[in-house]
């Protein structure tokens, strides 16, 4: 990967339509120069997919909150991932450092069916307690660079 690979990854983050020539116009490149890039770049596992991302509200998403899940003794990472899946209102999950086990982000069309989600993971096996914080106000939302 070099300068070009990467300038060509950061503007197709930013519009994963754009098109080759857009592209070879911003770093210097001709439109089949870009696309052959972006071919190896795919081939070699950089470029993963597109996608589309769309307002979880327009999804009936709206409600979102992060969750501190606490467990009983020691539980694996897999046994906290397999738990976790079963759940679709949770979107994204992590070990942490700290008091917590975990941290979960959950989204739900509103407050009674994050409710529901909430009482699926507190009574799964070797869960203690969650600590939940909802989400108000969206500050910052972007996709890591």
């Amino acid at each position: 990967m070099d300068n070009l690979d990467y300038g060509i990854i950061d503007l197709l983050r930013q519009n994963a339509r754009a098109g080759y020539g857009d592209i070879g116009a911003s770093v210097g490149l001709s439109a089949s120069a870009v696309k052959r890039r972006v071919d190896r770049l795919i081939a070699d596992g950089v470029i993963k997919g597109f996608t589309v991302q769309v307002d979880p509200a327009v999804d009936g998403l709206g409600t979102e909150a992060y969750v501190e899940l606490f467990c009983r003794g020691t539980v694996s990472p897999q046994e906290l991932q397999r738990i976790l899946s079963t759940v679709p209102e949770v979107v994204d999950a992590g070990t942490v450092t700290g008091s917590a086990d975990a941290i979960v982000h959950m989204r739900s069309r509103d407050i009674p069916s994050l409710e529901e989600a909430l009482e699926r993971v507190r009574n799964a096996p070797n869960v203690d307690h969650t600590r939940s914080a909802i989400v108000l106000s969206k500050l910052i939302s972007r996709q890591p660079a």
